[in-house]
């Protein structure tokens, strides 16, 4: 629990960043927010997508996990397939969002604070996705009963 405690912490400094830049923006960035310059990416399109994207891998992973614990192993596969395929398509869609942004990460606090917190989660992503592709073997060769299943908890709670 110290872990995902840290976890929360870290990003937590992320949000902390970015809220009191946007909340008090200093003289150096023109004193608005974004910065001037800065053209910000809509959180209707791309962003709404991968958040949506995000939630659904979490309800698929929820499902893989009520499978374990029912004894369904081929409906907990399916679940932890889906849910790859979901962290799939999100680190893929966050790349094509760096690529394309009108922004970099030199572009003041603006671009420093979102490739931070975003580069970090999609980081985090992608070490959940090897976490739960290893556990999704791990699955196949039962190695996870409807009573021992603690290595897929954690990756899922990752």
């Amino acid at each position: 629990i110290l872990f995902i405690v840290s976890e929360v912490m870290f990003f937590f400094a992320f949000f902390w960043a970015f809220f009191t830049s946007s909340l008090s923006p200093v003289f150096n960035i023109g004193g608005v927010w974004p910065p001037a310059g800065i053209v910000a990416i809509s959180p209707w399109g791309l962003p709404l997508l991968n958040t949506i994207i995000l939630l659904s891998s979490g309800a698929s992973v929820t499902w893989a996990h009520h499978a374990i614990v029912g004894g369904f192993k081929k409906e907990a596969l399916v679940g932890l397939i889906v849910t790859i395929i979901f962290a799939v398509i999100f680190t893929g869609l966050q790349g094509f969002e760096y690529i394309n942004a009108p922004f970099a990460m030199s572009d003041s606090v603006y671009g420093s604070v979102f490739f931070m917190a975003t580069g970090f989660h999609g980081f985090h992503v992608i070490i959940g996705t090897i976490f739960l592709s290893i556990c999704t073997f791990r699955l196949y060769l039962d190695h996870f009963s409807r009573q021992r299943h603690f290595g897929f908890e954690a990756a899922a709670w990752y």
